[in-house]
């Protein structure tokens, strides 16, 4: 790391031990990140800070974004999951939105005033997004949307980037347009899913009836806006691969700490190999992983090709972070089976990222087109 990213990931480090761990297992209960932890966010400079200045941002790039999000990662899994949607939001609105647009919403968004969610899955489809039953029609100035989107902090976003069907095309992923869709228009409702981890992510549903969105609200150009904005996904999956693997990485240390103090047998559970060999294996994986992390922010800093490795990130990192947070669980015995420790919310909240933003199975289908091309690949 570069003197400036050192520093970024010490500031973060010391935000998410003294600010936001103490608060994990509460903001669970509440199912909701207090709007004051969202400001201090934003001040710090912890959401979206490789967007530009003159956004809000902080110009650091992209690696330094994926740095900062392992960081907080380990203080609350799900505080850093806004730093996921702001910077993949941040970015969509900045490279593909009307300048205005842009500059009205993602200013807000790097200052943590406001959550702009991202609606591109709906509750009947899942992976399949490229066939969205929401629909969008032009009514002169206007567009007026009618469907359903699943969304990531439903109850609080103010707004939300939505893919609808512009057009008659039926092809998969032909005819989608992209809309920034305020979510306090008439004709929205939200609707609340009952998850069993990252409760406060506010997981939910958007039901659009009748919601009319100004034209100048379109990102990117209509029928076109699935592909366009779709690239933003190979920066967010690397965040989500770090988020994966900051959090297991604070399991792992917990866990080295408590077989070090620990006795069975007249001895420190860690002089067992059944014991410290796991944990060995542990480190080594998490290193691998965070490697790949890091290399893919840093291509997609450089410019160059990243589509492939982000996809191993996304669906490679949180099953190894579950399956290093489970075996910490059985490494504390009854201890961590108990609600006593944080051991149990991590391993519920990394599992849904096995899920959302992309499976495993849609993650390897990439890596085989990157390889192979579409004709020869799955």
């Amino acid at each position: 790391m570069s003197t400036e990213q050192a520093e970024l990931a010490e500031r973060a480090r010391r935000f998410a031990a003294e600010r936001l761990a103490p608060g994990y297992r509460a903001r669970e209960r509440a199912g909701a990140v207090e709007p004051e932890v969202r400001r201090e966010m934003g001040e710090h400079g912890f959401i979206a800070p490789e967007l530009p200045a003159q956004l809000g941002g902080r110009g650091t790039g992209r690696l330094s974004s994926g740095i900062a999000v392992e960081e907080i990662a380990k203080g609350d899994f799900s505080v850093s999951y806004l730093q996921v949607v702001g910077s993949l939001v941040g970015q969509i609105l900045a490279t593909e939105a009307p300048a205005d647009l842009a500059a009205r919403w993602v200013p807000g968004i790097c200052a943590g005033e406001h959550v702009v969610g991202i609606g591109l899955t709906e509750p009947h489809a899942g992976s399949d997004a490229g066939m969205p039953r929401l629909t969008a029609r032009r009514e002169q100035d206007h567009y007026v949307l009618d469907g359903v989107k699943s969304l990531s902090f439903c109850g609080s976003a103010s707004a939300a980037v939505v893919f609808a069907r512009t057009g008659d095309d039926q092809r998969r992923a032909k005819g989608i347009s992209a809309f920034l869709v305020p979510l306090d228009l008439p004709g929205v409702t939200r609707e609340s899913y009952a998850d069993m981890g990252t409760r406060a992510v506010e997981r939910g549903a958007v039901h659009l009836d009748g919601v009319r969105v100004p034209a100048g609200n379109l990102i990117g150009a209509e029928g076109c806006g699935f592909t366009q904005v779709m690239r933003g996904f190979d920066f967010s999956r690397a965040l989500i691969g770090l988020q994966c693997t900051g959090l297991a990485q604070l399991t792992v240390d917990d866990t080295w700490r408590y077989v070090s103090e620990r006795e069975a047998f007249d001895r420190p559970l860690s002089a067992f190999q059944g014991v410290s060999f796991p944990l060995a294996e542990s480190e080594t994986l998490l290193t691998a992983a965070r490697l790949l992390c890091r290399e893919t922010l840093w291509l997609a800093d450089e410019g160059l090709a990243h589509t492939a490795k982000a996809a191993m990130c996304k669906w490679w990192a949180p099953k190894t972070a579950f399956e290093v947070i489970q075996n910490c669980l059985l490494l504390h015995g009854q201890f961590g089976y108990r609600t006593d420790l944080p051991v149990e919310q991590r391993l519920r909240d990394v599992l849904g990222l096995q899920i959302g933003d992309g499976t495993a199975q849609i993650m390897k289908l990439v890596i085989a087109r990157d390889r192979l091309g579409r004709e020869l690949a799955p």
